[in-house]
Formats: structure tokens, C-alpha cells, sequence
């Protein structure tokens, strides 16, 4: 049987391929549409850094909930000022 240290490299690796297609589309966002569009983000993080800051601390599948959480909370009615990712 393997030790479990051993297996962490691995992990680490799927970690980050699995996070890359959400990191690349958050980067064309903000390379391709952010600069065309008004700096209307009510939350700091922006939500684009929010997603980021999600995805590289929680993996994919957490790091999706939270960044779609954030985002169905980025109206006018939803809430704004400081808003770190947990």
C-alpha cells in the first residue's frame, strides 16, 4: 500500500488541471471584456479575483460554487463591501 504522502504530488498535479480552464476563462474575461465594460463590481475582491483566490484555495468543485455564489450576489440587490473568500 502506499503511503498517503506520496500520492500528494499527484493530487496537486490533477489539482491544477483541473483548475486551469476556469483560470483561463477568468484571464480572457478580464483580457478580452473587462476592458470594455464599466468597473460596476460592488464587492472588494472584484469577482474575478474572488473566483481566482476560490478556485486556488478550495479546488474546482468548491471553487465553482463559491465564484457562482458571488456572482448571483453581484446585482443591485444583492450586497456589497468586503467580501473575502471564506
Amino acid at each position: 500500500m502506499k503511503d498517503s504522502r506520496s500520492l500528494a504530488p499527484w493530487r496537486q498535479i490533477l489539482r491544477k488541471a483541473l483548475i486551469a480552464p476556469f483560470t483561463a476563462l477568468i484571464w480572457l474575461y478580464r483580457k478580452a471584456v473587462g476592458p470594455y465594460v464599466p468597473k460596476t463590481c460592488r464587492f472588494v475582491p472584484s469577482c474575478s479575483t474572488y473566483a481566482l483566490e476560490a478556485f486556488r484555495k478550495w479546488g474546482p468543485l468548491k471553487g465553482l460554487f463559491l465564484t457562482l455564489r458571488r456572482l448571483l450576489r453581484c446585482n443591485p440587490w444583492g450586497g456589497s463591501g468586503y467580501d473575502p473568500v471564506p
